[in-house]
């Protein structure tokens, strides 16, 4: 008698334990979820999702709720991926407890398998505070998007004294209890030595290939997102080209009135062959 076997979906433990580099990607709907979920160990719903999705400036004004809907619809597109969901700024920075709040709520509504926050040792005593109630954080340090008036603009970081603050943002993270970290935006030899310091894997994005994973916004990553092309995304595809084409087709058909053919009405005569 044959029986069924599912698959596990990854877990904070076993893609810290992975040998092979962490396979992540953003991910925001449920479509979109199942077709990244059979080659990706980690799904994030990055707060990106207000720039990518909605149209905003910067990642500022997402709302816990926007990243519950978005982390809803992705863990029901997946079963492989972890997932992981942004804590939104403004959620946690006001206290460890505060952070416990909204981190339970985004996991018990969404069925996450972990949540991501950005700082360093600033963010240490919350991190350690939401890993010992039993939250699995992914760190981010380096260009944190959420302090973007902070850095300046998005650019990269880890030049001259930034190094070694970056540094010990990522031993105080790890420190804290994080089972990852994301490495964003930040001088390759900072990032690589980051990257064979500490026990637990990093991620890169715009950091190293020495990180233990890489991770790039789907919609970068696919052509689909060109109001602005980060110097670290490959395009692995042009989808937006292919939309734009596919679009200005459907237009000229419904202009000429080609479409809808018989083909595509009930009751309609199809046309000889």
């Amino acid at each position: 008698m044959s029986k069924h076997v599912t698959a596990r979906r990854h877990t904070p433990r076993s893609l810290a334990a992975l040998d092979a580099p962490i396979v992540a990607l953003t991910a925001y709907t449920t479509p979109m979820a199942r077709l990244m979920d059979p080659h990706c160990d980690l799904l994030l719903v990055g707060d990106s999702l207000g720039m990518v999705v909605y149209g905003m400036d910067s990642t500022l004004a997402v709302t816990p709720e926007m990243m519950i809907a978005h982390g809803q619809a992705v863990v029901r597109g997946s079963q492989n991926a972890c997932v992981a969901i942004d804590l939104p700024f403004g959620s946690y920075q006001q206290s460890p407890q505060q952070a416990f709040a909204v981190s339970a709520e985004i996991m018990a509504k969404t069925g996450a398998g972990c949540v991501k926050l950005e700082g360093g040792v600033e963010m240490a005593e919350t991190v350690h505070f939401l890993t010992q109630r039993g939250i699995p954080v992914i760190g981010h340090i380096g260009l944190k998007p959420q302090a973007v008036h902070t850095h300046g603009g998005f650019r990269t970081v880890g030049r001259g004294s930034e190094a070694e603050q970056i540094m010990q943002d990522a031993k105080a993270i790890e420190a804290a209890g994080a089972f990852s970290i994301v490495i964003e935006s930040t001088m390759e030899p900072v990032a690589r030595e980051i990257s064979e310091t500490l026990s637990v894997p990093t991620i890169g994005i715009g950091a190293s290939p020495a990180c233990g994973g890489q991770v790039l916004v789907g919609e970068d990553m696919l052509g689909l997102f060109s109001d602005f092309t980060p110097r670290f995304v490959k395009r692995f595809a042009a989808i937006g080209e292919q939309v734009d084409k596919a679009v200005a087709e459907y237009a000229e058909a419904v202009r000429n009135r080609s479409f809808p053919g018989p083909e595509q009405c009930v009751g309609m005569p199809k046309k000889d062959s």
